[in-house]
């Protein structure tokens, strides 16, 4: 593995999932792979799990961690090419993202979308700008349109979790009170497509997602209809692919409660967190038997390391 953007840089995703379980048995087995190796963890935004399990996972390995908020510590950023930089921007991210490589052996990078043009933000221009310039492995700690390490986290956990060869998992929309971006549901349904299971998206009208990520999904506007037998309920809002970044419609009764999940086959619910409570799920839901959403941010250590591992042994 060069890099980690999106499930089409793993040859063997059930092979990726087996070596991170196998590192969650045995955490620090693996130190000397990274012993005098830095990793730089970028953020353009904030974060949570993502910088914390990433850390953790990178001295699991013997790695030192930077970490850099560069919205808020570094220089203004120029994004465009031959751009008169007489304005506001301080610095252009050909030199800022070749200089943070000449620091580090690995770099991660969390850049969000702004919602408002679907052409910039589905062509990742910050992302991509990192992973030309810096000129080390890049690792996607969630990007305008992917979020694979959280993929792999969900990927883990329902194979840890499961209790049926081929479960059924239904990624099923959420209300919520903003805009959000759609990089969880894009990537979890790409990674669940290329999976072992059966996989049902369920959305009010107007939400769907972009065909590039849900190729083998059965897409149905009907939630009840889709809980039926489910074994993993994956609980995400998101908003409008077409017209981008719009919210058509708030649909408060989508909100995930114990009365649906009767129909399912006793279901987990995952999340990705941050959730908010009550309004996304429900109290009921999350401090219920159901939830499984502190077992699956357990997990993202382990989908981190499991990452950063094989980035080393390339190196």
């Amino acid at each position: 593995m060069k890099q980690f953007t999106s499930v089409h840089d793993v040859t063997d995703i059930n092979a990726l999932v087996a070596e991170a379980l196998q590192l969650k048995s045995a955490p620090y087995a693996f130190q000397h792979l990274g012993k005098n190796k830095t990793i730089g963890l970028v953020f353009l935004n904030p974060s949570l799990r993502t910088r914390m399990s990433t850390q953790k996972a990178a001295l699991n390995l013997g790695m030192n961690a930077m970490v850099l908020n560069i919205d808020k510590e570094g220089w203004a950023l120029e994004l465009q090419d031959g751009a008169i930089m007489n304005g506001t921007t301080v610095e252009h991210i050909r030199e800022a993202a070749a200089v943070l490589g000449q620091y580090v052996d690995i770099i991660g990078v969390r850049s969000f979308p702004g919602l408002k043009d679907r052409e910039a933000d589905y062509s990742e221009t910050i992302f991509n700008k990192f992973v030309e310039f810096c000129g080390v492995p890049v690792v996607s700690l969630e990007s305008a349109t992917r979020h694979p390490l959280q993929s792999l986290t969900d990927l883990i956990t329902i194979t840890e979790l499961k209790t049926v060869e081929r479960p059924k998992v239904v990624l099923t929309w959420a209300p919520h009170i903003k805009a959000l971006p759609q990089a969880v549901p894009n990537s979890f349904a790409e990674w669940m497509c290329r999976a072992d299971v059966d996989f049902v998206i369920a959305h009010p009208e107007g939400y769907n997602l972009s065909t590039e990520f849900t190729e083998g999904a059965t897409i149905t506007h009907n939630q009840q209809e889709a809980l039926v037998g489910a074994d993993f309920v994956y609980v995400k809002n998101w908003s409008a692919y077409e017209p981008y970044g719009e919210m058509p419609g708030s649909y408060p009764e989508w909100m995930l409660d114990n009365e649906m999940l009767q129909a399912t086959n006793n279901a987990k619910v995952m999340h990705c967190l941050p959730v908010r409570r009550n309004l996304e799920l429900s109290d009921e839901v999350l401090d219920g038997p159901h939830s499984a959403v502190i077992h699956e941010a357990g997990n993202r250590v382990w989908a981190a390391q499991a990452v950063l591992k094989q980035l080393l042994e390339s190196l």
